[in-house]
């Protein structure tokens, strides 16, 4: 069977999280690793999450999907700097299924969709001009889009996630939830 995060991480998500209905999605750091153990990390919008885990998508081409490929232990990082809160997800990473890369790329805005068609090595190429060009002239082309045949979506299921939440009149404070061979633990650890 597959593990599911436990009922009070369940929460601790919901409510540190939005609803995956809202449009204003938060943007997390992606580390990886390449086939040779280099490390490497990005932003990249959290797209959605249930108690599976949470779920990123991209371009089947980028380096990104190489190096989940080529090793699927990765780590997220999410900040909120304003309400001293940060969440670090330690996780393995796996193809999501069609129908939710489907649903995810339909959530996104006009914006998101088109840059999931235009941002290509070629046209990153192009001075501005020819770029901001490029881009009109495919809005202009396709009013409508689908997925592109290389949109691909992954669910990170968490191993790990560490909620740290900062206090400016006292110490920080991290709770960590863990998977191990006998099920979740909770751990109370210093900032």
């Amino acid at each position: 069977m597959i593990e599911t995060v436990p009922d009070e991480v369940w929460q601790l998500l919901q409510d540190w999280l939005p609803d995956n209905d809202d449009p204003d999605r938060p943007v997390m750091t992606l580390a990886t690793v390449d086939g040779s153990g280099t490390p490497d990390a990005r932003s990249v919008l959290l797209s959605e999450y249930d108690r599976a885990g949470l779920y990123l998508h991209t371009d089947a081409a980028s380096r990104k999907v190489a190096q989940l490929d080529a090793h699927a232990d990765v780590a997220l990082v999410l900040r909120w700097p304003e309400a001293l809160r940060q969440l670090v997800v330690r996780g393995v990473a796996e193809p999501a299924d069609r129908l939710e890369t489907d649903r995810a790329y339909a959530a996104r805005s006009p914006y998101l969709r088109q840059l999931a068609w235009v941002n290509t090595p070629a046209v990153a190429q192009l001075p501005p001009d020819e770029r901001r060009a490029a881009w009109a002239d495919f809005a202009a082309i396709h009013p409508v889009l689908d997925p592109p045949a290389t949109w691909v979506g992954f669910l990170v299921r968490p191993t790990s996630l560490t909620f740290w939440t900062g206090d400016p009149d006292s110490v920080s404070h991290r709770r960590e939830h863990r998977l191990t061979a006998s099920g979740w633990t909770r751990t109370e650890l210093p900032g």
